[in-house]
């Protein structure tokens, strides 16, 4: 590919025309600098219903709680003449040439695919000097949709420097192509609309790729409680869902009886979580996270194993209500309920045993982009 700076301004760029009036004519195009977020995520109950073909089929239907863990995207230009990719969290970074073919399935594939597909979509297909610099803030194979998390925050980056028309819906799609489609990654819907929309939401999965998020409106006492019962660890294992989900995905498209049975058992789960929680009943949401992780360990082999077995083992003896893995299972990050009496009491006792517990935070917004202060001036 051919691809040299761009020495004008398009329409799609004309919120940025004004800064650019003094530059010398045939200047180059130094205006992208642009920060973007996106939100984390806690499967809450119908974690595998939004897995193909299992929704297309039978619909599938999450509940899911944003948090205060984030992925950052920063897009800025450079006089490098260079396009350069960083991951500051995994100290990676590559630097590309902007007239060399630019392979999305090696290196850093997210920043490859979404730089690749905003380039050839938006800009002509003129590859910019840009720098792509992202961090997230777990470490990889978590279990809360931080991949996912990552690719709608540079979306979000992008949309906000090029003023691209295009909705929470049309992000999250957008971030679900990329991943599942372009770059073959195995996985569902939900990590997508969690992070695009941000809340705490009950999301439908149905035929012809129909998606409906349903924010829920809960009161204030009930949210504070809830949120006041939960604990997050880190079991100190990442992991790789994508045999997991392959594992799944297989037992549904060979319609094998228990694993369709199983997921319609974590269906009914997120319908039966959300009324608990509109209700401010919040043990009978413990007791539904229970018997929805009992259900999910049956769906694969690799949902637990024995570190995740051992930490489990702690929690409920240090007082723990419920737990699961967030996610798809093999490790990553044990969501917990308890008593809020008892929370310091829990995440003191997670720690001693050598895992890495903490307090967590429901957030309500969805990705953000903008522009730092000074940037033009």
């Amino acid at each position: 590919m051919n691809f040299p700076y761009l020495r004008h301004v398009t329409e799609a760029n004309a919120a940025f025309r004004r800064p650019l009036e003094h530059l010398p004519q045939g200047a180059l195009w130094p205006i992208f600098n642009v920060r973007a977020r996106a939100p984390l995520r806690l499967g809450l109950a119908g974690g595998g219903t939004d897995l193909s073909p299992y929704c297309d089929e039978y619909g599938g239907a999450i509940l899911n709680a944003t948090i205060d863990r984030f992925a950052f995207a920063h897009v800025f230009s450079n006089d490098t003449n260079k396009i350069i990719f960083r991951a500051r969290d995994v100290n990676q970074e590559e630097v590309l040439d902007p007239d060399a073919d630019l392979p999305i399935h090696q290196g850093l594939m997210l920043h490859r695919a979404v730089y690749a597909h905003v380039m050839k979509t938006y800009c002509d297909g003129r590859a910019l000097p840009l720098v792509v610099s992202t961090a997230i803030e777990v470490p990889a194979g978590s279990g809360l949709g931080a991949s996912s998390a990552l690719v709608v925050a540079l979306l979000e980056a992008f949309r906000s420097a090029l003023q691209l028309p295009l909705g929470p819906y049309d992000v999250a799609r957008l971030a679900f192509e990329i991943e599942r489609v372009h770059l073959g990654l195995a996985g569902g819907r939900q990590d997508q609309y969690a992070a695009a929309f941000g809340g705490l939401n009950y999301i439908e999965f149905l035929a012809e790729e129909r998606v409906i998020v349903n924010p829920l409106r809960i009161r204030r006492d009930y949210l504070n409680e809830f949120e006041s019962s939960l604990v997050v660890a880190f079991t100190g294992q990442s992991r790789r869902s994508d045999t997991i989900i392959k594992e799944q995905v297989s037992g549904l498209s060979a319609l094998n009886p228990e694993t369709v049975s199983n997921i319609h058992a974590l269906k009914r789960d997120a319908a039966e979580m959300k009324l608990a929680l509109l209700s401010g009943k919040i043990r009978e949401v413990a007791e539904i996270l229970s018997h929805s992780w009992a259900a999910k360990k049956k769906t694969a082999a690799g949902v637990s194993n024995a570190k995740v077995e051992e930490m489990f083992d702690v929690a409920m003896q240090a007082g723990a209500w419920a737990g699961k893995v967030s996610g798809a299972g093999g490790g990553g990050f044990l969501m917990l309920m308890t008593d809020p009496e008892n929370r310091y009491a829990l995440i003191s006792q997670i720690n001693r045993a050598g895992g890495q517990a903490s307090a967590v935070k429901l957030t309500f917004e969805g990705a953000e982009g903008w522009t730092p202060p000074g940037s033009f001036h």
